[in-house]
Protein backbone atom coordinates (compact mmCIF):
# COMPACT_ATOMS: atom_id res chain seq x y z
CA UNK A 1 0.00 0.00 0.00
CA UNK A 2 1.23 3.49 -0.85
CA UNK A 3 1.72 5.35 2.43
CA UNK A 4 1.59 9.13 2.20
CA UNK A 5 3.85 11.35 4.29
CA UNK A 6 2.74 14.60 5.95
CA UNK A 7 5.38 16.39 3.88
CA UNK A 8 4.00 15.30 0.50
CA UNK A 9 0.44 16.06 1.60
CA UNK A 10 1.51 19.51 2.73
CA UNK A 11 3.35 20.20 -0.53
CA UNK A 12 0.30 19.27 -2.60
CA UNK A 13 -2.06 21.26 -0.41
CA UNK A 14 0.11 24.36 -0.46
CA UNK A 15 0.27 24.24 -4.25
CA UNK A 16 -3.50 23.85 -4.46
CA UNK A 17 -4.12 26.73 -2.05
CA UNK A 18 -1.78 28.99 -3.97
CA UNK A 19 -3.51 28.06 -7.22
CA UNK A 20 -6.93 28.89 -5.75
CA UNK A 21 -6.23 31.85 -3.48
CA UNK A 22 -3.44 33.59 -5.35
CA UNK A 23 -3.02 37.10 -3.88
CA UNK A 24 -6.06 36.67 -1.66
CA UNK A 25 -9.65 35.46 -1.37
CA UNK A 26 -11.23 38.69 -2.57
CA UNK A 27 -14.80 37.74 -1.68
CA UNK A 28 -13.98 36.73 1.89
CA UNK A 29 -11.65 39.69 2.43
CA UNK A 30 -14.42 42.01 1.29
CA UNK A 31 -17.29 40.45 3.20
CA UNK A 32 -16.05 38.69 6.34
CA UNK A 33 -14.61 40.20 9.51
CA UNK A 34 -11.17 38.92 10.42
CA UNK A 35 -12.49 38.25 13.94
CA UNK A 36 -15.42 36.10 12.77
CA UNK A 37 -15.56 32.55 14.15
CA UNK A 38 -17.58 29.70 12.58
CA UNK A 39 -18.11 25.97 12.73
CA UNK A 40 -18.63 23.78 9.65
CA UNK A 41 -19.20 20.13 8.87
CA UNK A 42 -18.01 18.19 5.86
CA UNK A 43 -20.92 15.88 5.00
CA UNK A 44 -21.29 12.89 2.71
CA UNK A 45 -24.29 13.47 0.48
CA UNK A 46 -24.28 9.93 -0.87
CA UNK A 47 -22.90 6.56 0.34
CA UNK A 48 -19.15 6.43 -0.19
CA UNK A 49 -15.78 5.14 0.97
CA UNK A 50 -13.74 7.90 2.55
CA UNK A 51 -10.27 8.96 1.39
CA UNK A 52 -8.26 12.16 1.60
CA UNK A 53 -9.29 13.60 4.95
CA UNK A 54 -5.67 14.41 5.85
CA UNK A 55 -5.54 16.72 2.81
CA UNK A 56 -8.64 18.55 3.97
CA UNK A 57 -7.34 18.95 7.50
CA UNK A 58 -4.00 20.21 6.14
CA UNK A 59 -5.78 22.75 3.93
CA UNK A 60 -7.63 24.27 6.87
CA UNK A 61 -4.60 24.29 9.17
CA UNK A 62 -2.35 25.85 6.54
CA UNK A 63 -4.55 28.94 6.58
CA UNK A 64 -5.14 28.96 10.33
CA UNK A 65 -3.06 26.63 12.52
CA UNK A 66 -5.38 27.30 15.44
CA UNK A 67 -8.44 25.80 13.77
CA UNK A 68 -10.01 22.91 15.67
CA UNK A 69 -10.44 19.96 13.31
CA UNK A 70 -12.12 16.68 14.26
CA UNK A 71 -12.39 13.62 12.04
CA UNK A 72 -15.26 11.37 13.27
CA UNK A 73 -14.33 8.79 10.62
CA UNK A 74 -11.04 7.66 9.10
CA UNK A 75 -9.94 7.02 5.54
CA UNK A 76 -11.15 3.63 4.35
CA UNK A 77 -14.41 3.85 6.28
CA UNK A 78 -17.75 3.39 4.54
CA UNK A 79 -19.98 6.37 5.15
CA UNK A 80 -23.71 6.79 4.64
CA UNK A 81 -25.45 9.77 3.09
CA UNK A 82 -25.71 12.52 5.69
CA UNK A 83 -22.76 11.27 7.73
CA UNK A 84 -20.28 13.84 9.05
CA UNK A 85 -16.75 13.20 7.80
CA UNK A 86 -14.95 16.15 9.38
CA UNK A 87 -15.75 19.17 11.50
CA UNK A 88 -13.76 22.40 11.62
CA UNK A 89 -14.14 25.34 13.98
CA UNK A 90 -12.31 28.66 14.10
CA UNK A 91 -11.56 31.52 11.73
CA UNK A 92 -14.46 31.97 9.31
CA UNK A 93 -12.15 33.48 6.71
CA UNK A 94 -9.77 30.50 6.83
CA UNK A 95 -12.61 28.00 6.55
CA UNK A 96 -14.09 29.78 3.54
CA UNK A 97 -10.75 30.18 1.78
CA UNK A 98 -9.76 26.51 2.26
CA UNK A 99 -13.21 25.05 1.56
CA UNK A 100 -12.86 24.27 -2.16
CA UNK A 101 -9.35 22.86 -1.91
CA UNK A 102 -10.35 20.65 1.01
CA UNK A 103 -13.41 19.38 -0.84
CA UNK A 104 -11.57 18.82 -4.12
CA UNK A 105 -9.11 16.44 -2.49
CA UNK A 106 -11.73 14.50 -0.53
CA UNK A 107 -14.28 14.32 -3.35
CA UNK A 108 -11.74 13.07 -5.89
CA UNK A 109 -9.96 10.58 -3.64
CA UNK A 110 -13.20 9.29 -2.12
CA UNK A 111 -14.48 8.74 -5.65
CA UNK A 112 -11.55 6.46 -6.40
CA UNK A 113 -11.91 4.63 -3.09
CA UNK A 114 -15.65 4.18 -3.62
CA UNK A 115 -15.29 2.82 -7.15
CA UNK A 116 -12.52 0.50 -6.02
CA UNK A 117 -14.73 -0.85 -3.25
CA UNK A 118 -17.41 -1.73 -5.80
CA UNK A 119 -14.91 -3.80 -7.79
CA UNK A 120 -13.57 -5.43 -4.64
CA UNK A 121 -17.11 -6.30 -3.53
CA UNK A 122 -17.86 -7.72 -6.98
CA UNK A 123 -15.04 -10.31 -6.73
CA UNK A 124 -15.63 -11.22 -3.07
CA UNK A 125 -15.33 -14.95 -2.54
CA UNK A 126 -12.88 -15.47 -5.40
CA UNK A 127 -9.10 -15.61 -5.00
CA UNK A 128 -8.55 -12.55 -7.20
CA UNK A 129 -7.32 -9.18 -5.98
CA UNK A 130 -8.16 -5.89 -7.68
CA UNK A 131 -5.09 -4.01 -8.94
CA UNK A 132 -4.69 -0.41 -10.00
CA UNK A 133 -2.60 0.80 -12.97
CA UNK A 134 -0.42 3.75 -14.02
CA UNK A 135 -3.40 5.43 -15.70
CA UNK A 136 -3.42 8.22 -13.15
CA UNK A 137 -3.67 12.00 -13.04
CA UNK A 138 -0.15 13.43 -13.58
CA UNK A 139 1.30 14.45 -10.23
CA UNK A 140 -1.43 12.66 -8.28
CA UNK A 141 -0.34 9.03 -8.74
CA UNK A 142 0.64 8.34 -5.16
CA UNK A 143 -2.51 10.03 -3.88
CA UNK A 144 -4.75 8.08 -6.23
CA UNK A 145 -3.05 4.78 -5.47
CA UNK A 146 -3.47 5.53 -1.77
CA UNK A 147 -7.20 6.01 -2.44
CA UNK A 148 -7.33 2.65 -4.24
CA UNK A 149 -5.91 1.02 -1.12
CA UNK A 150 -8.51 2.83 1.02
CA UNK A 151 -11.15 1.14 -1.13
CA UNK A 152 -9.67 -2.32 -0.57
CA UNK A 153 -7.69 -2.56 -3.80
CA UNK A 154 -4.07 -3.59 -4.18
CA UNK A 155 -1.42 -1.25 -5.52
CA UNK A 156 0.43 -2.47 -8.61
CA UNK A 157 3.74 -0.84 -9.49
CA UNK A 158 3.99 2.82 -8.56
CA UNK A 159 6.12 3.62 -11.60
CA UNK A 160 8.54 2.29 -14.17
CA UNK A 161 11.21 1.85 -11.50
CA UNK A 162 9.81 -0.71 -9.08
CA UNK A 163 8.77 -3.67 -11.26
CA UNK A 164 9.83 -5.00 -14.65
CA UNK A 165 6.78 -5.13 -16.93
CA UNK A 166 7.65 -6.41 -20.41
CA UNK A 167 4.81 -5.27 -22.65
CA UNK A 168 3.83 -5.90 -26.24
CA UNK A 169 5.90 -3.03 -27.59
CA UNK A 170 9.00 -4.24 -25.77
CA UNK A 171 8.48 -7.66 -27.35
CA UNK A 172 7.89 -6.13 -30.77
CA UNK A 173 11.22 -4.34 -30.52
CA UNK A 174 12.89 -7.69 -29.69
CA UNK A 175 11.07 -9.76 -32.32
CA UNK A 176 14.30 -11.03 -33.96
CA UNK A 177 15.88 -12.21 -30.70
CA UNK A 178 16.57 -15.91 -30.10
CA UNK A 179 15.17 -18.21 -28.88
CA UNK A 180 12.25 -15.74 -28.67
CA UNK A 181 11.56 -12.19 -27.61
CA UNK A 182 10.08 -13.17 -24.23
CA UNK A 183 13.08 -15.27 -23.20
CA UNK A 184 15.49 -12.55 -24.32
CA UNK A 185 13.66 -9.81 -22.44
CA UNK A 186 13.27 -11.79 -19.21
CA UNK A 187 16.93 -12.83 -19.30
CA UNK A 188 18.15 -9.27 -19.71
CA UNK A 189 15.85 -8.00 -16.98
CA UNK A 190 17.05 -10.65 -14.53
CA UNK A 191 20.69 -9.83 -15.19
CA UNK A 192 20.36 -6.05 -14.84
CA UNK A 193 17.68 -5.86 -12.11
CA UNK A 194 17.89 -9.09 -10.07
CA UNK A 195 16.06 -7.44 -7.16
CA UNK A 196 12.89 -6.69 -9.13
CA UNK A 197 9.99 -8.96 -9.98
CA UNK A 198 9.46 -9.57 -13.68
CA UNK A 199 6.05 -9.48 -15.34
CA UNK A 200 5.40 -10.35 -18.98
CA UNK A 201 2.38 -9.31 -21.04
CA UNK A 202 0.88 -12.13 -23.12
CA UNK A 203 -2.02 -11.91 -25.54
CA UNK A 204 -1.90 -15.53 -26.72
CA UNK A 205 -1.18 -18.91 -25.18
CA UNK A 206 2.14 -19.36 -27.00
CA UNK A 207 3.45 -16.31 -25.14
CA UNK A 208 2.12 -17.68 -21.87
CA UNK A 209 4.19 -20.85 -22.43
CA UNK A 210 7.24 -18.73 -23.26
CA UNK A 211 6.81 -16.54 -20.18
CA UNK A 212 6.49 -19.54 -17.87
CA UNK A 213 9.54 -21.21 -19.42
CA UNK A 214 11.51 -17.97 -19.05
CA UNK A 215 10.72 -17.82 -15.32
CA UNK A 216 8.49 -14.75 -15.22
CA UNK A 217 7.05 -13.96 -11.79
CA UNK A 218 3.76 -12.61 -13.13
CA UNK A 219 2.03 -13.04 -16.47
CA UNK A 220 -0.32 -10.31 -17.64
CA UNK A 221 -3.10 -11.89 -19.71
CA UNK A 222 -4.15 -9.08 -21.98
CA UNK A 223 -7.67 -8.81 -23.41
CA UNK A 224 -8.33 -12.53 -23.16
CA UNK A 225 -11.80 -14.05 -23.04
CA UNK A 226 -12.83 -15.99 -19.93
CA UNK A 227 -12.19 -19.29 -21.71
CA UNK A 228 -8.74 -18.10 -22.78
CA UNK A 229 -8.01 -16.98 -19.24
CA UNK A 230 -8.94 -20.40 -17.85
CA UNK A 231 -6.67 -22.06 -20.42
CA UNK A 232 -3.82 -19.70 -19.52
CA UNK A 233 -4.25 -20.35 -15.79
CA UNK A 234 -4.06 -24.08 -16.54
CA UNK A 235 -0.85 -23.60 -18.53
CA UNK A 236 0.75 -21.58 -15.74
CA UNK A 237 -0.32 -24.16 -13.12
CA UNK A 238 0.88 -22.09 -10.19
CA UNK A 239 4.38 -21.48 -11.54
CA UNK A 240 3.71 -17.74 -11.75
CA UNK A 241 1.01 -15.29 -10.71
CA UNK A 242 -1.57 -14.35 -13.31
CA UNK A 243 -3.20 -10.99 -14.00
CA UNK A 244 -6.22 -10.38 -16.21
CA UNK A 245 -6.22 -6.99 -17.89
CA UNK A 246 -7.91 -5.01 -20.62
CA UNK A 247 -11.27 -3.26 -20.71
CA UNK A 248 -12.42 -4.59 -17.34
CA UNK A 249 -15.85 -3.32 -16.29
CA UNK A 250 -17.83 -3.71 -13.10
CA UNK A 251 -20.31 -5.90 -15.00
CA UNK A 252 -17.60 -8.31 -16.19
CA UNK A 253 -15.03 -8.34 -13.41
CA UNK A 254 -16.49 -11.29 -11.49
CA UNK A 255 -16.53 -13.53 -14.55
CA UNK A 256 -12.85 -12.76 -15.06
CA UNK A 257 -12.03 -13.33 -11.38
CA UNK A 258 -13.77 -16.72 -11.44
CA UNK A 259 -11.33 -18.01 -14.09
CA UNK A 260 -8.73 -18.50 -11.36
CA UNK A 261 -6.46 -15.52 -12.05
CA UNK A 262 -4.64 -14.01 -9.09
CA UNK A 263 -5.24 -10.39 -10.06
CA UNK A 264 -7.56 -8.29 -12.18
CA UNK A 265 -6.16 -4.87 -13.08
CA UNK A 266 -8.62 -2.03 -13.64
CA UNK A 267 -7.52 1.24 -15.21
CA UNK A 268 -10.95 2.75 -14.59
CA UNK A 269 -10.28 2.94 -10.86
CA UNK A 270 -8.15 6.02 -11.43
CA UNK A 271 -8.93 7.28 -14.92
CA UNK A 272 -12.73 7.13 -14.75
CA UNK A 273 -13.80 7.50 -11.11
CA UNK A 274 -16.19 10.39 -10.58
CA UNK A 275 -15.90 12.83 -7.70
CA UNK A 276 -18.27 12.01 -4.85
CA UNK A 277 -20.97 14.40 -3.67
CA UNK A 278 -19.56 15.89 -0.48
CA UNK A 279 -20.37 19.31 0.92
CA UNK A 280 -19.17 21.70 3.61
CA UNK A 281 -22.06 23.15 5.59
CA UNK A 282 -21.78 25.93 8.17
CA UNK A 283 -23.51 25.05 11.43
CA UNK A 284 -22.46 28.04 13.51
Amino acid sequence: MVMLTPSEIQTAVRAALQEDIGDGDATTLACISENSISRAEMNAREPLVVAGLAFAEMAFRELSPGLRVIRPVQDGARANAGQVLLTVEGSTAAILAAERVALNFVQRLSGIASLTAKFVDAVAGTSAQILDTRKTTPGWRRFEKYAVACGGGTNHRVGLFDLILIKDNHLAALRDEKPNAVAAAVGRARRLYPQLRVEVEADRLSQVHQAVDAGADIILLDNMTPSQLRAAVAVVAGRARTEASGGVRLETVRVLAETGVDFVSVGALTHSARAMDIGLDFTL
